[in-house]
């Protein structure tokens, strides 16, 4: 499972000429769920997320998390975070999740999310999506798996 954590004073996803999801001060996180992939492995990612202390105190140090400053979350399905690229110049899909898994692993999260964060927004799964947001920082992280567990 990969996270790909920005730090964002705003977000924003657009379905259609439609947002279906937006939030102010928090993360825009990308979600890749490859086919290995648990609810234990979330469960631990999770955990991680929403503990990561990336915002500033009043020190201007990186020391708060979510929680401590209100902070929202916009949770988007990308399964292209599991592109194999190491043939040729296009892309293979293999690793990633089948649909079906990576959609139920998916709402999964969104759900555990929602039992932490008061505000968590979505994309849809599947769906052409126009993503927009304004990286505070920047910052960026990725949360690999296979590199906390």
């Amino acid at each position: 499972m990969k996270f790909v954590v920005q730090r964002v004073t705003h977000a924003q996803v657009d379905i259609e000429g439609k947002t279906v999801g937006s939030i102010d001060k928090g993360f825009l996180v990308l979600i890749g769920i490859a086919a290995t992939d648990t609810k234990q492995i979330a469960d631990k990612m999770i955990k991680k997320l929403i503990g990561l202390r990336i915002f500033d105190d009043e020190n201007d140090r990186i020391n708060l998390d979510l929680a401590t400053v209100n902070g929202s979350l916009l949770l988007i399905s990308q399964f292209t975070l599991y592109a194999d690229c190491r043939h040729g110049n296009r892309p293979g899909f293999t690793l990633a999740g089948a649909p079906d898994m990576a959609n139920e692993l998916y709402e999964y999260i969104v759900s555990e999310c929602r039992k932490q964060v008061p505000n968590v927004q979505t994309g849809s799964f599947g769906a052409d999506m126009k993503v927009s947001l304004l990286n505070d920082g920047p910052f960026t992280i990725i949360l690999d798996s296979t590199e906390i567990m």
